[in-house]
């Protein structure tokens, strides 16, 4: 798991309970995402509308459960964002 995957989920994590939701993930990259983009920590290309946001979630839900830990996120940002 890369350390830009870690802070990534940090920044997504508005409650900072440890696990992110699909409203989390969405609220969050629509709020903090340019901000991440321009600092580097988030590919502008990643930045998207809702659509964009819920298809990221819905590919790190490897169980299906509607809540993201930080391994599964790291699993799919790592690979899709080629952070390792």
């Amino acid at each position: 798991m890369s350390e830009k995957a870690r802070k990534l989920f940090e920044a997504l994590d508005l409650d900072e309970n440890g696990t992110l939701t699909r409203e989390e993930v969405i609220i969050a990259l629509r709020s903090k995402g340019p901000s991440l983009a321009a600092s580097g920590d988030l590919p502008i290309w990643a930045v998207g509308d809702e659509y964009a946001s819920s298809a990221l979630f819905d590919a790190a839900d490897q169980n299906g459960d509607e809540v993201l830990t930080l391994e599964e996120f790291a699993a799919v940002v790592d690979r899709r964002f080629g952070w390792q």
